[in-house]
């Protein structure tokens, strides 16, 4: 626009502040605002009011830094208020692309940290704690408040925000975990259960470092299973097994949960002298029950890992050349032309593609494996035409070695998915499919092929480690689900055990027998009746008794006259009832929910048994070759910040999930 005849209008009469920055001219008809830093144009007629005058003024990059004041009207349109902006300095070095937004809302009336634009507020103290909290949810660098390209983001978002340090968010950070520490306290100080704790061992991505991991399962006063983050402290590769046990009981006194513990879940490989030495602590105070027999429970999906990885040993030669041969047939467009017209040939109806595995997840290599044996009459096919460059091609020998081993991790692949995938992970689920594995480890050391029985052999010598841990815990579980009771134990046993089998029921049913006395004896119930039977027989009158009441005397008859009657007890009275249907959606714990009026003793010991997590895995690591690893974002940390950063995040997930 030509201004060279415009008339600069006298300001006198513009009320607002702004125009201390704009000169107003006018231009026939036309009003324009000229900025006096940077000679935008912009409207300036009376109807335009001044809302986009003052959003210029905030990013115009030319404006003085000497403290140019900028006014805003709050909600109510009466305080106005002063904003100093330090914007970018032209001369600040090359590599400084954008400087801090310091921000100053100098009122005099302010009484907390909001800041008023129009009719938007801005309440920096909470802002500031959701940027900390964002970046706990998702792992990222706190030194990303400082990164340039945040910078920009967040000034052009919203100029007022106070960009925080470093420093400050990780105190923010400190200060979110020792909020939600006290809540995670608060939660197991009213828990109507046990506590179950799993154990588990991450490495750092860029040096040695080991952190011991400790998580809570239980299930809550709903009936809902859950899981909370505890510990996550560093381990030095020099400690002995006195010391990592003593790290682990420290962690557990200082959530006082010690004595809430009913079992602890460690990787196959942890030390039996470092489980014992836990066991003796809390066995001393008399916290566990039947004397710890059920403490001591190995991680399921970890046992399914290590016999994955026994069998993929086993196949180390075969599998090499698999991945050549799929490697030629990639190689090039002419040679995958002929593999794809050999198949048609032959005709091959798989749809499953030729891929190289991902060594770090054994699943991958299964799934190559599995098509490779859809392809073995084109693989020869091809070898017959190209003899030169298939000469890695696996002999008959080797490809009906290959189906074999192949349906041991299938197996393995359908069970861990079971476990993992669960929409109720509940214990009871565990024990039909142990025990189907079982049932194939015995008929597969029975090959006549000594690679395949000694292969089975070692893997059976695995799980029976396993298996004579944690089998008594599997067998309480499923008794607990209504849809088993006794009766899976009495259709597996005697197919795992033959003649033994009676004798073998009979012990797990004595540790079931055992283990719900222990639940009388701290079910609310039973103590109600106890202190009944003190004031009774002491003959001092209880709360709301009349000492002269006549039929104290029938209380007492009627208690001793049950007792020797022999009253059912829940437990009687669950197993008589018969199995309750079964059908693909059921909820075991939703089931006990509806029945813990009837079986209420019962049900203390359901909610504890059905809370031990008997795999530990997290389902996206559950086919990883190596162990859990700490993102390099946060591993240069100090260790009390790695382990508030860890269990926020847990905790912060498990409540948005819920």
């Amino acid at each position: 626009m030509d201004m060279s005849d415009a008339v600069i209008v006298n300001s006198s009469r513009l009320k607002s502040i702004v125009w201390n920055d704009f000169d107003r001219v006018k231009k026939g008809d036309t009003f324009v605002a000229i900025c006096r830093h940077c000679k935008k144009k912009l409207s300036g007629s009376s109807t335009s009011g001044t809302s986009h005058l003052r959003n210029h003024l905030i990013r115009c990059q030319r404006r003085s830094n000497h403290g140019v004041a900028q006014y805003f009207s709050a909600k109510d349109k009466k305080k106005e208020g002063s904003l100093a902006l330090v914007t970018i300095d032209q001369e600040q070095k090359n590599d400084e692309v954008l400087s801090i937004v310091n921000l100053r809302y100098e009122q005099e009336q302010i009484k907390s940290e909001h800041v008023g634009i129009g009719s938007n507020s801005l309440d920096q103290r909470r802002s500031q704690f959701d940027l900390a909290r964002m970046i706990i949810l998702h792992n990222y660098p706190l030194a990303m408040v400082e990164h340039v390209g945040f910078k920009i983001f967040v000034r052009n978002l919203q100029p007022l925000f106070e960009l925080a340090t470093r420093n400050k968010v990780e105190a923010d950070c400190m200060e979110i975990y020792a909020k939600e520490k006290q809540k995670v306290y608060e939660i197991f100080d009213k828990l109507p259960g046990k506590i179950s704790v799993s154990a588990d061992v991450w490495t750092a991505s860029e040096d040695d470092a080991a952190y011991l991991s400790l998580a809570a399962h239980y299930i809550d006063e709903n009936w809902q299973l859950k899981k909370k983050n505890l510990n996550f402290v560093t381990i030095d590769p020099s400690y002995t097994e006195d010391m990592h046990s003593e790290v682990i009981m420290n962690c557990l006194m200082d959530w006082d949960i010690d004595r809430k513990l009913f079992s602890m879940i460690f990787d196959s490989f942890t030390s039996d002298n470092i489980v014992e030495r836990i066991r003796d602590r809390l066995s001393q105070n008399r916290f566990l029950y039947c004397n710890g027999q059920l403490f001591d429970v190995r991680c399921a999906v970890d046992l399914l890992n290590r016999m994955a990885h026994d069998a993929l040993e086993a196949l180390c030669e075969i599998t090499q050349k698999i991945r050549e041969s799929i490697r030629y047939v990639k190689s090039s467009e002419a040679t995958q032309a002929t593999f794809n017209e050999l198949a048609d040939e032959v005709q091959v109806e798989t749809k499953k593609c030729l891929c190289i595995d991902n060594p770090l997840k054994w699943n991958s290599t299964y799934f190559m494996l599995e098509a490779a044996l859809e392809y073995r009459k084109v693989f020869s096919c091809l070898r017959d035409r190209d003899p030169v460059n298939m000469k890695f091609l696996l002999s008959d020998p080797e490809w009906d070695r290959l189906i074999t081993v192949t349906s041991f991790l299938k197996l393995f692949v359908e069970v861990t998915n079971v476990f993992t995938r669960s929409k109720y992970p509940t214990a009871n689920i565990f024990f039909p499919e142990i025990c189907d594995i079982h049932l194939q480890l015995i008929e597969w050391c029975k090959n006549p092929d000594e690679y395949i029985s000694s292969l089975a052999l070692k893997m059976r010598k695995k799980f029976e480690e396993y298996w004579y841990k944690c089998s008594s815990g599997l067998a309480v579980a499923a008794m607990l689900d209504p849809r088993f009771k006794m009766k899976l134990l009495e259709y597996y046993y005697p197919q795992l055990y033959g003649d033994s089998a009676t004798e073998l029921i009979d012990d797990v049913f004595e540790c079931i027998k055992s283990l719900y006395n222990e639940h009388s004896i701290v079910s609310p119930l039973a103590s109600s009746i106890d202190q009944g039977l003190d004031w009774q027989a002491s003959g001092i009158s209880g709360s709301g008794k009349d000492s002269r009441d006549r039929l104290m005397g029938f209380d007492k008859y009627l208690h001793e006259t049950c007792q020797a009657e022999g009253s059912s007890s829940d437990l009687d009275k669950y197993l008589e009832e018969p199995l309750f249907p079964r059908n693909v959606d059921f909820n075991v714990l939703n089931w006990w929910k509806v029945h813990t009026p009837r079986y209420p003793i019962l049900s203390m010991m359901a909610r504890n048994i059905l809370g031990i997590p008997i795999s530990k895995v997290a389902a996206e690591s559950r086919f990883d070759t190596g162990g859990r690893v700490l993102d390099h974002n946060w591993s240069s940390l100090p260790p009390t910040t790695i382990q508030a950063l860890m269990c926020s995040q847990d905790w912060i997930r498990s409540e948005l999930e819920s």
